[in-house]
């Protein structure tokens, strides 16, 4: 296929921690809200003067220093930010805000406030921790809505002056939705026999709406999007068709790893995803819209951090649900290496895929920067998606 325009760009883009569409937004005087989970109701870090970025650490090496306060025992995402951190890598934001879906980054957050390690030169940078429900029903929507309230937007008020009146989080749910259609659009060509678009290609332009201010991208999505309606696809067939399930992906690289064994990304329900992750927001007039957010964030959660069994089931289903209509032959759970959440979550979702569902899983657990560990991890990848072009040559014989 055609190269898409903006590709390179946001390949760069996403090199750097602090880009310079970030960098742009601050000269023109936009508070940066920095945050670390997909728990966090964006359009709330986006109101008024305010714009979110999720904080990552591309390129990680050496996590020595990270190590040392949080020992090799804890997630490599945590140790790789808090690393970043001490280097003096997130800098640009005004304010860090931690909810506790995972106790790992939280504590990695810990971390950075007791050693000073962001904000520099900014007396009025702040952090907040947040409490994350459990259980997603209407005592979880509550506790939500206030931890929302006092922990995101009275701080971004009584801090910074920013907007949060009812009009002003309508406005951001509004442009966090017009982001969401683009991606979600881009996303549904990944249904067709022949996608006009590879799962590379949709893991940068989705990553990138998590790494830069929204509103610097619109313009670029919207181009790609159209460019995308009118490319001619390639005519090789895919070898086979993958869902990746799983933790944090802040790393196109490793879908493009799976791509190059000749596999095909179809969907994706991991962090930084855009399966909820990039669900609009539908807000009525009958109830104000922090309600509305958080009763939304609640419930379409796929966090292993809500345990009712509901939650715990449903989560299963999603994934094969979204197989079904992605069409995928198989899928692929991967967590980074010691986080707990997902560490229990694959091994009972790969079960359960492969006992209750009868879907092809690979279940790998991998290394936070995909670079250190290739040539392992494309071995395997390669493995699973040669058992699954066998599946489907054995299956169109019958």
């Amino acid at each position: 296929m055609k190269d898409l325009k903006h590709l390179i760009y946001l390949e760069n883009l996403l090199q750097n921690a602090n880009n310079e569409l970030i960098t742009q937004a601050k000269s023109e005087g936009k508070i940066c809200v920095g945050y670390l989970c997909e728990n966090s109701p964006e359009p709330l870090l986006n109101v008024g003067n305010a714009f979110s970025v999720r904080l990552t650490a591309p390129n990680s090496g050496s996590m020595d220093i990270a190590t040392y306060y949080m020992t090799n025992l804890l997630c490599e995402t945590s140790r790789a930010i808090l690393e970043r951190a001490v280097e003096g890598g997130f800098n640009f934001a005004d304010c860090l805000i931690t909810p506790d879906g995972c106790t790992m980054l939280n504590r990695g957050a810990e971390n950075i406030e007791l050693l000073h390690a962001m904000g520099k030169d900014n007396d009025k940078f702040f952090y907040q921790y947040m409490e994350i429900p459990m259980k997603a029903d209407e005592n979880g929507v509550a506790l939500l809505k206030v931890q929302s309230e006092n922990h995101i937007l009275k701080p971004l008020h009584e801090v910074y002056g920013i907007d949060i009146s009812e009009e002003s989080i309508r406005k951001s749910v509004a442009d966090h939705n017009e982001i969401c259609n683009i991606i979600r659009q881009l996303g549904d060509f990944r249904k067709e026999e022949k996608p006009r678009i590879t799962g590379y290609e949709f893991a940068v332009l989705t990553l990138a709406t998590y790494r830069a201010p929204k509103y610097l991208l619109k313009d670029i999505l919207n181009e790609t999007l159209e460019e995308v309606k009118t490319r001619e696809p390639d005519e090789k067939a895919y070898r086979a068709r993958v869902l990746v399930v799983g933790s944090e992906g802040d790393d196109p690289e490793f879908i493009k790893l799976i791509e190059d064994t000749g596999a095909y990304v179809c969907a994706d329900r991991y962090c930084f995803g855009s399966l909820p992750g990039r669900d609009p927001i539908i807000l009525n007039d009958e109830e104000d819209a922090l309600t509305q957010i958080c009763r939304q964030y609640t419930m379409r959660a796929q966090c292993p951090r809500y345990m009712n069994m509901e939650k715990v089931y449903g989560r299963k289903q999603y994934v094969y649900d979204l197989a079904k209509e992605y069409k995928a032959d198989g899928v692929l759970y991967q967590q980074i290496k010691f986080c707990d959440p997902w560490a229990y979550e694959r091994t009972l979702g790969s079960a359960m895929l492969r006992d209750d569902y009868g879907m092809p899983v690979l279940s790998v657990d991998r290394p936070y920067n995909i670079k250190s560990s290739m040539g392992q991890m494309r071995t395997r990848v390669q493995a699973f998606v040669e058992s699954l072009e066998i599946k489907k040559i054995q299956g169109g014989a019958k």
